[in-house]
């Protein structure tokens, strides 16, 4: 199917791509960071679910398999542009009015820390319609509810199609509530990211 050319414009102009995912997302995320070309000209910032405590190879792998600078947030830390920054372990990642991100160690939202709906609701207030936000397969409904204020924000606002998502639940809670201005399956979504 082909895509719309609203959709592919908002895309173009964003200078800011946000990825949320959790259990079921990770082959995708990584397929996602391989198909970056290293000229995106986008800040990439990526936040998946992890255990608590567990020590993860997902930055190196990340790394190997990109043609972008790829980076794991640190506090205070100047965000740039043709960069995929990776939110850590057992943090949630904010994004400043300053241009910096802020790590945070509250309450866990959704049982989790990082959590995306965290992410996403900063970024809502900084990017505005200079983002997209593509929410992704997992067990749990962190991110609907910051997808929905990207979305009020102007933000082009994407969901998995459920069809695809091996854990349904996070992409329909996103559905559920109006927060997706698009549903893609992931073929789409390659489609879209290809056409920057």
């Amino acid at each position: 199917m082909a895509l719309k050319s609203n959709i592919i414009k908002h895309w173009q102009k964003s200078k800011v791509l946000l990825v949320g995912g959790s259990a079921g997302s990770f082959k995708l995320i990584l397929r996602l960071v391989k198909s970056f070309p290293h000229d995106l000209n986008k800040t990439v910032i990526i936040v998946i679910h992890r255990k608590k405590n567990f020590f993860s190879e997902i930055e190196k792998l990340f790394a190997q398999n990109s043609c972008m600078p790829l980076l794991e947030i640190s506090d205070k830390e100047k965000i740039e542009s043709n960069a995929i920054y990776i939110a850590p372990a057992n943090y949630h990642t904010l994004i400043e009015k300053n241009g910096h991100f802020g790590l945070d160690v509250s309450e866990a939202v959704w049982y989790s820390r990082p959590s995306i709906d965290v992410t996403f609701e900063s970024a809502a207030e900084v990017y505005t319609q200079n983002c997209t936000a593509i929410l992704l397969s997992g067990a749990n409904q962190d991110g609907a509810e910051g997808l929905l204020k990207l979305r009020e924000s102007g933000a082009l606002t994407i969901a998995q199609h459920p069809d695809d998502a091996e854990m349904t639940e996070m992409p329909q809670a996103a559905i559920n509530i109006k927060a997706a201005e698009y549903i893609l399956h992931t073929t789409e979504i390659f489609e879209l990211i290809q056409s920057a």
